[in-house]
């Protein structure tokens, strides 16, 4: 016969798991619990199983542990997550990949009825069509303003209704009646809130970001350096290229309105000169591209030449 502990026992044997999770692992998953059953929360905790551990706990034990725990270790990264033991939450453990820990915890959803009270997360829509119920069950529709009509001895739903608003409580009339047509709305899982990594703690949003998109941000932030490096004219290593072509137009600018000139002002001043330079130089270039186009394509031709010939000389071989 199993001996059962106190109650201090079990807060003591919770402490020293919780200190030993603590020690071992540097990525922590904060879930919201909510409307998770046990045996639903024990499937996540099978799924998880190798690299990830689920802890529940109270919130204020768990703050404690981890007060304990800073205090003894000298390891002051974790009492990051004590704002976040709000509610029902649980912790995940893990040293794998946090997106896929994340997806994999987010394939354990089950289906729930519409229970009364309880806040929809998501729009109720009833579909139009047979609801299989004998015409004695139309007083429920009626309550709820739902338009049937009565085909074949059953009622049928005409068209589609909004029963229940994202943020609404369930009322009894609507529960029964979902109940009734056997829809189970709502669906319940661990929902990943937060997610502490090494100190730190973000959204797990973060987690969806691709390197396209961690690139395309970076442009956009070294584009606003450069912006404000050149309005207030501090040079920064973003804003010195725009720093030295502007300084070189002002140079040029300079050269192009007085005697003073270099050789590729010189240039510049022929230019202005004889603008009709301009004319010759375009279709110069163009002329001189188009060339090299031709000198590639001829190449080509003479690289796929021989190949030709090797296979006419091997079906003569053959044929001999």
């Amino acid at each position: 016969m199993a001996i059962k502990r106190t109650k201090a026992e079990k807060k003591v044997a919770y402490d020293k798991k919780l200190c030993q999770l603590l020690d071992e692992y540097t990525k922590v998953l904060i879930a919201v619990a909510d409307n998770v059953g046990s045996n639903q929360l024990q499937e996540i905790r099978k799924g998880l199983r190798g690299d990830s551990i689920v802890l529940m706990g109270k919130n204020t034990l768990i703050r404690r542990c981890i007060k304990v725990h800073a205090d003894n270790t000298g390891n002051k990264d974790f009492l990051e997550l004590m704002p976040l033991l709000v509610g029902n939450v649980g912790l995940i453990f893990t040293k794998g990949d946090l997106k896929e820990v994340r997806e994999e915890v987010a394939k354990y959803k089950v289906g729930a009825p519409a229970r009364v009270g309880l806040v929809a997360p998501v729009d109720v829509v009833v579909p139009p069509g047979n609801t299989g119920l004998d015409p004695s069950q139309t007083s429920f529709f009626q309550v709820l303003n739902i338009p049937t009509k009565i085909n074949k001895g059953t009622v049928e739903i005409i068209t589609p209704v909004e029963l229940i608003k994202k943020g609404d409580k369930v009322g009894s009339s609507e529960s029964a009646l979902l109940a009734k047509l056997g829809i189970r709305p709502f669906s319940y899982g661990l929902v990943i809130t937060n997610v502490y990594d090494s100190g730190s703690v973000f959204s797990p949003e973060v987690l969806d970001l691709t390197e396209e998109d961690l690139m395309e941000k970076f442009a956009s932030g070294v584009s606003m350096v450069a912006s404000v490096s050149l309005a207030i004219s501090y040079p920064t290593i973003a804003a010195a290229p725009h720093m030295f072509l502007n300084g070189y137009k002002n140079v040029l600018a300079v050269a192009v309105e007085t005697e003073y000139s270099y050789p590729h002002a010189d240039k510049i001043k022929e230019y202005l000169k004889d603008p009709s330079k301009f004319a010759v130089a375009a279709p110069v270039a163009a002329a001189d591209s188009g060339a090299a186009a031709v000198a590639s394509s001829k190449e080509e031709e003479k690289k796929e030449e021989p190949e030709e010939e090797s296979d006419g000389d091997l079906g003569m071989s053959l044929f001999d």
